[in-house]
């Protein structure tokens, strides 16, 4: 049975409020939206006609009566600051996926995971560094004088936190930074411009050291990643990271020039990680709350399992891309093992869901 594709439901309370703020006006809205069987509070705001920031006020589903206080709370706190009702500006129409600007032609360089066997190799070499993976998602801002832009790895202008975008107006010149962000913090791992000046040609080690001078210290939604390449410390790191349950590692070829896209396997720039997740296509619904999922195998969209969708999550429609980790893949199969749902991702195509992904089953594991 194919996955039905049904419509976003419709807000229970929305509000738009507007304010003029010198020669530009200010947009704010907000809703109660219904999530499963409970609700949640969502905003988004910024200037009229550009795009939004937004976000959730409830970090969990509430009762109705809850998120209605909250929404409330919210819209008088708004209208104290000087915001009005009746803009006939842009309509507020909430939407599973974040909306997207124009496209800058930036791309990201994209990792490819690496086996088990090879961990040992890099770990202990000179050739590759080694950066804690967090789990966010890509996100490169931008700031020319003034203005300050969130791209996503898709090379599209999106919305970005206001404590990022606080944070890199701080530093004093343009830059351009790449990194995870994670909650209202930008996780940074390289500068690919500053003061106007392209680095992308400059060995990784290199655009790393200027990322460190480039970011201001004392800013909390602003942090550069931390990177290792004495093969002492980086076996000290791997470890450390593996027992406090942190996502995974990359490894990085320090003498790389950036390079945009993904190799079709290796690269300058690895991944192993040790909660192992992979972006996956809802492809069949076979159960009121179980999805099948797929992923593609050149041009064919092949079966990789299923997953049991959470309470307070949405069902996925047929080919939207999710997030789901789980413990390996069967080769045999191409099945995912023990999987564990975690959300949508509006962020990835459905086509960059390959089977390149998945990490399979070792050897230890089989007699496990």
């Amino acid at each position: 049975m194919l996955l039905i594709s049904k419509a976003t439901p419709a807000p229970v309370s929305t509000a738009s409020l507007y304010c003029r703020d010198g020669s530009s006006n200010k947009e704010y809205h907000a809703a109660i939206e219904p999530r499963g069987e409970r609700f949640i509070v969502t905003f988004a705001h910024g200037r009229t006609d550009s795009i939004y920031t937004t976000g959730t006020k409830t970090p969990e589903p509430v009762s109705l009566e809850d998120a209605t206080k909250v929404f409330n709370k919210l819209v008088a706190s708004k209208l104290a600051k000087g915001y009005h009702e009746g803009y006939p500006g842009r309509p507020y129409r909430p939407s599973p996926c974040p909306v997207h600007g124009p496209d800058t032609g930036i791309r990201c360089q994209l990792l490819n995971p690496v086996d088990v066997s090879e961990v040992s190799r890099l770990l202990t070499g000179t050739s590759h560094c080694l950066e804690e993976k967090h789990d966010g998602y890509r996100l490169l801002v931008r700031k020319r004088g003034d203005e300050i832009t969130g791209i996503n790895r898709r090379g599209f202008v999106v919305a970005i936190p206001e404590p990022i975008r606080e944070a890199v107006a701080k530093i004093e010149f343009d830059v351009l930074l790449d990194g995870v962000a994670v909650g209202e913090t930008l996780q940074a791992f390289d500068l690919l411009e500053v003061k106007g000046q392209n680095l992308r040609g400059r060995r990784y080690l290199d655009r790393h050291s200027g990322l460190l001078m480039a970011i201001p210290p004392s800013l909390s939604a602003l942090r550069w990643v931390s990177c290792a390449v004495d093969p002492n410390d980086k076996v000290e790191i791997f470890e450390e990271l593996r027992q406090i349950g942190c996502k995974g590692v990359v490894f990085k070829d320090v003498n790389a020039p950036f390079s945009p896209g993904r190799p079709v396997w290796g690269g300058p720039q690895l991944t192993y990680e040790f909660v192992v997740s992979a972006s996956f296509v809802a492809a069949d619904q076979i159960a009121k709350r179980c999805v099948r999922l797929g992923l593609y195998d050149e041009e064919s969209l092949v079966p990789a399992g299923n997953v049991i969708i959470p309470p307070g999550h949405p069902i996925p429609r047929l080919g939207e891309v999710v997030l789901v980790r789980y413990r390996f893949a069967l080769r045999e199969s191409g099945c995912i093992h023990e999987p564990v749902y975690v959300g949508k991702r509006p962020d990835m195509p459905a086509g960059e869901c390959g089977i390149h992904q998945l990490r399979y089953k070792s050897a230890s594991e089989a007699h496990g």
